[in-house]
């Protein structure tokens, strides 16, 4: 249960919370016609006939749209419908060629389905939680007004109009900021699992409609309000965070919210109103005339099944399970595409050039992929080449630290060098002397120096002063310029020490 509440004058209030995701299906080709959908192209130079609604223009399907909407359903458990229909959903807008958008009200091709999201404390998600989805349907983008072309006049770019969108449509199951961060998150990374759509929010590829109401715990769902086209997570919790304030000083000064759809302002982190919120009856929405309905048979659902890649749940379980990753470090792992992908290629080269099982080498590489090797590629920032960081480069490293001949700063060290020359790590290790010693006889010789000059605190330690442990460690080290083998400086230090 989420604990989270709006502290009002008139007591606690709880925030309800839905999301409409509206996430580009990546084709080469537009819903109902061949035109190009590359981002960042001159504006109306990806413009069919059917596209500007030209007379006698008819919609053809594209096929791979539908089968990545059908993956899409797949991956997050929905009943997948074999009989859908497009809708004409009538409104009038300039960038709206047709007058209409083709979309799916009465028959999505996507059904019931649901997401999980995982606890997370330090977010304020205290257990995992799984958010209901009703549907997701299949249509067709509009185009683009642009407003600072101008002083006087309004441009129309008609580039995104016909281009194939999921809308993905959560039940209102989602009671915190903190939780639509996660849900928008956890569908981001499953769309780009699946390869359905590219994730980039920052290019409009994926955006969300934000509906959100308060309510006296426990009491009826309020009136909601829709903030339209938020393009971050973090947008989406700062538009919750203000919309739900708002809504609960309006409601506390005697006021009433109404049903209407709003704009957010990044910039101040704050809701404005666009319109009131149309309902279904106000389209009109009849079924599209010139599209027969879709029909899909089982042969084409089992190859769209058989095409899904393992998914972020089930990744996570077997990094848990087969090779012993914490928890911690497998959701981390998994969050991301590129995340898990280089990895797994990082693991398998590992554990090739080591001889030992992926498993025995399994937490070595994740803590090196997590942490110690994007810590060093930030530190350098641009002098580092992202092309140096290959697998076979970061192995040899794993595999002479795994072996005691390199410590752990001294492989940092070496990786720097590797990302700013492309150097080979075992040559940097011998020719920059960036390598420690196993040798017992030569620690024990420093060690014996040590004791013979610190002889009050071998006797201070041997009379109960434990601590005093991590001094000689401390000398020893310094004494061979950190070139030490940690290990075995601690068990020579405790076998003379006794």
């Amino acid at each position: 249960m989420s604990t989270y509440r709006i502290q009002g004058a008139t007591g606690e209030w709880e925030v309800v919370i839905g999301l409409e995701v509206h996430a580009q299906v990546v084709s080469n080709s537009k819903l109902f016609s061949g035109a190009a959908t590359a981002f960042g192209a001159e504006p109306n130079s990806q413009v069919s006939l059917v596209d500007a609604a030209m007379p006698g223009m008819l919609p053809v399907p594209n096929r791979e749209c539908i089968r990545q909407a059908v993956r899409t359903g797949m991956a997050i458990d929905a009943e997948i419908n074999k009989y859908s229909r497009f809708d004409r959903k009538n409104y009038f807008y300039a960038d709206l060629p047709q007058g209409y958008q083709i979309s799916q009200l009465y028959h999505p091709i996507v059904g019931e389905g649901q997401l999980l999201i995982e606890a997370d404390e330090k977010a304020g998600i205290p257990e995992d939680k799984v958010i209901g989805i009703e549907r997701i349907h299949v249509e067709q983008d509009a185009g683009k007004l642009m407003h600072d072309q101008h002083p006087s006049m309004s441009y129309v770019d008609l580039n995104r109009s016909g281009v194939a969108l999921m809308e993905i449509v959560s039940r209102p199951d989602m009671r915190s900021p903190a939780e639509a961060g996660a849900y928008v998150r956890k569908l981001r990374s499953i769309l780009r699992y699946v390869g359905s759509c590219d994730g980039n929010m920052e290019e409009g590829s994926m955006r969300a409609d934000v509906n959100v109401s308060v309510r006296k715990p426990g009491e009826e769902f309020g009136t909601r309000t829709e903030t339209k086209n938020v393009n971050s997570v973090r947008f989406v919790m700062q538009a919750i965070e203000h919309e739900a304030r708002r809504q609960v000083d309006l409601i506390e000064d005697g006021g009433k919210v109404v049903q209407e759809t709003r704009l957010f302002d990044p910039n101040t982190g704050t809701t404005r109103s666009m319109r009131s919120k149309e309902d279904a009856h106000d389209y009109r929405y009849f079924p599209d005339p010139d599209l027969l309905p879709v029909e899909l048979d089982d042969a084409f659902l089992e190859d769209c099944r058989k095409s899904l890649p393992e998914l972020p749940d089930a990744k996570r379980k077997r990094y848990e399970d087969e090779l012993g990753l914490t928890p911690y470090n497998a959701r981390e792992l998994t969050a991301e595409v590129e995340t898990f992908a280089r990895f797994e290629t990082l693991l398998s080269a590992t554990a090739k050039g080591t001889g030992k099982s992926e498993k025995d080498v399994a937490t070595q590489v994740a803590n090196w992929s997590l942490s110690v090797a994007p810590g060093v590629m930030n530190a350098l920032g641009a002098e580092a080449n992202p092309a140096h960081a290959t697998a076979e480069a970061q192995a040899a490293i794993l595999d002479m630290q795994s072996k005691g001949e390199i410590s752990g700063g001294q492989a940092k060290e070496i990786y720097e060098i590797v990302l700013k020359s492309g150097r080979d790590p075992a040559e940097i290790a011998e020719s920059e002397s960036l390598k420690q010693t196993s040798d017992t006889g030569a620690i024990e010789r420093v060690i014996d120096e040590v004791l013979a000059a610190n002889q009050d605190k071998v006797a201070e330690y041997r009379g109960g002063k434990d601590k005093l442990f991590g001094f000689f460690v401390g000398q020893t080290m310094k004494a061979m310029q950190g070139k030490g083998n940690p290990a075995v400086v601690n068990q020579l230090l405790k076998d003379k020490l006794g």
